[in-house]
């Protein structure tokens, strides 16, 4: 008799037999109090922070700022702030089994609040492998509502953690 995994018909793979996979987040801030965004490479209206996963070996400090050099070509950066607990989203259902070449349910994460010592000259998307295809500054209040709603309460916990910051910013010229 055949197992079940080498019929035509398997069961589906579903969130629960999945693992979330490591990440790190950075909420970068300008002296003004703006949030660094960027909309995904080919997706319009796909604002988000850059974020990615994290390396074997690698801890999510250094991550974090590898992620920031790949992802907007700038390491001119430090950290402020971070989440005290990892923060999760699942992705919707139509994506399991196929985001993250399969192997995830969805992401966990650890935020980091990050003061860019850089001006907007340091900032490069234009990498070897692009994430995004613009980016603008933002407020953080904000942020929210402009990202996929999956990641919706990843956000909101942002902006709730990291609420403080940009005022600091501007009051102190760092945080």
């Amino acid at each position: 008799m055949a197992k079940k995994s080498d019929t035509p018909n398997a069961e589906k793979v579903t969130a629960d037999d999945l693992p979330y996979r490591p990440c790190v987040g950075i909420a970068l801030f300008n002296a003004d109090g703006l949030v660094w965004m960027g909309n995904r490479f080919g997706f319009e209206g796909a604002w988000q922070l850059p974020q990615g996963g994290i390396d074997d070996g690698e801890t999510p400090i250094e991550a974090a700022m590898r992620e920031l050099k790949e992802e907007i070509g700038t390491d001119k950066a430090e950290i402020i702030s971070e989440t005290p607990n990892w923060l999760t989203y699942d992705l919707p259902e139509h994506l399991i089994g196929k985001a993250f070449k399969g192997k995830y349910r969805g992401q966990k994460q650890k935020w980091f609040a990050m003061r860019f010592t850089g001006t907007d000259k340091h900032i490069n998307i234009d990498v070897p492998d692009p994430e995004f295809d613009s980016w603008r500054w933002n407020d953080l209040a904000t942020l929210p509502d402009l990202i996929v709603p999956f990641k919706r309460p990843v956000y909101l916990q942002i902006a709730a953690e990291f609420h403080d910051i940009p005022q600091r910013i501007r009051e102190k010229g760092q945080a």
